[in-house]
């Protein structure tokens, strides 16, 4: 299983699951949000459907600030033949004018999963911008990084990613789920189905 969480955006996704289509690869639908406040979520969906009007919603709350790709590089939009089939001129590396609590709601809409990300990297992680974890907040885990082990977090489900921003730097698996089922159903019901 995989999931694809660009971020601020999904528009790869689901030729990613045409990719995977007649294999044993499931794809995850999904997206990394920066929220208003700096913090990045991952956020995940039982569907395609769901998480495109998601991401439209997403879209509308990024800044109309055009990308430089000589300081940020391009933003590809590829088909199911890794053929460009486009390139996305807003820049998606600002945040979204939607705080914290907004994003959480909106994803539970949708009944998506929430997981704040990387919450022991210095950037953009909960814990840098807040110090802490709400104890109110919706969430249904914890992403820390592949050097971590999330101590001092067993209250919360832990996934670990590799934050690859390009294939070839997925080194390794990382992750482990006990899962019922390899299915998104599976997946939803390990972190608690939804928020």
């Amino acid at each position: 299983m995989i999931a694809i969480t660009d971020h601020n955006s999904a528009k790869n996704v689901e030729n990613t699951i045409k990719i995977a289509r007649n294999t044993d690869l499931m794809v995850i639908p999904g997206i990394e949000v920066e929220t208003y406040e700096g913090i990045h979520l991952l956020c995940y969906f039982r569907t395609i459907t769901d998480l495109k009007l998601f991401d439209q919603i997403v879209y509308k709350r990024i800044p109309r600030i055009q990308n430089k790709e000589d300081l940020c590089g391009e933003q590809l939009i590829f088909d199911e033949g890794d053929r460009v089939v486009g390139k996305e001129v807003k820049m998606l590396m600002n945040s979204t004018n939607m705080k914290l609590h907004e994003v959480i709601k909106m994803v539970g809409f949708f009944n998506g999963l929430i997981i704040p990300a990387h919450i022991d990297r210095k950037a953009n992680g909960i814990l840098s911008i807040l110090g802490f974890i709400p104890e109110d907040l919706k969430i249904n885990g914890v992403e820390v990084s592949s050097n971590h082990h999330g101590v001092g977090f067993n209250k919360y489900r832990k996934i670990r990613n590799s934050d690859a921003h390009y294939l070839g730097n997925i080194c390794e698996k990382l992750n482990y789920l006990n899962l019922k089922t390899k299915s998104i159903t599976g997946f939803f019901e390990y972190f608690g189905d939804t928020v």
